[in-house]
């Protein structure tokens, strides 16, 4: 397999993933402008990251990509002990992060895509911060007693630990998540987290106890 990455974007998540998993990949990884090259948009057309090739097959899409890699290596336990219900547990928790927390986070890297006047960016950004703690609340309310979202580490795990990176960069006020700081800093004490870290040239970012 390789994956393509971009450092700290949400592909960061699928790197941790394949480390997990214990499978063979080589991990490329890309600037944003090398995203843009004629090489990476064959591949994925909209210029984005994460991509996962294995053999003559091309995957897209955050989601997706973890999904194969958890029923890649099934005796990794990434989507569960391999009953339905454990598996849609753990889908549930990824299909939260990508579609709930993941976008929460675009009006913050974007505001002008979301309202083109410059002068409201700030107003745009603030509103966004509090959209994300809203959102925050369901992993903070099922992290309590639980050191992972579906109570089994899972693919959902690293993609949240991801966003809680983005959140602490764009300033999100994240005293009210106890339980969501903690689990930052285990993510960040987790081996194959800190080979992905290492890999893409990222440093922890979890604020102390």
């Amino acid at each position: 397999m390789k994956l393509y990455s971009k450092p700290g974007a949400c592909s960061t998540a699928d790197h941790i993933a394949l480390n997990w998993a214990g499978l063979p990949y080589e991990a490329k990884i890309l600037t944003a402008s090398q995203m843009k090259e004629p090489e990476f948009l064959a591949l994925n057309p909209a210029g984005s990251v994460p991509v996962l090739v294995d053999g003559d097959f091309v995957l897209t899409q955050n989601a997706a990509i973890m999904g194969y890699i958890a029923d890649s290596a099934p005796a990794a336990g990434l989507a569960g002990d391999g009953s339905k219900q454990q598996r849609a547990d753990a889908m549930r928790w990824l299909a939260y992060v990508n579609s709930d927390v993941h976008p929460a986070f675009k009006p913050i890297f974007n505001p002008g895509a979301y309202y083109p006047d410059a002068t409201q960016a700030d107003a745009v950004k603030n509103a966004a911060r509090a959209n994300v703690q809203k959102v925050y609340q369901f992993a903070e309310k099922q992290l309590n007693g639980r050191d992972w979202l579906s109570g089994f580490r899972s693919v959902a795990d690293p993609y949240l630990y991801i966003t809680l990176r983005w959140a602490v960069a764009v300033h999100v006020d994240m005293t009210a998540f106890p339980n969501l700081l903690a689990f930052m800093r285990r993510m960040e004490a987790d081996a194959g987290v800190e080979q992905a870290l290492a890999a893409e040239h990222l440093k922890p970012m979890a604020p102390a106890a």
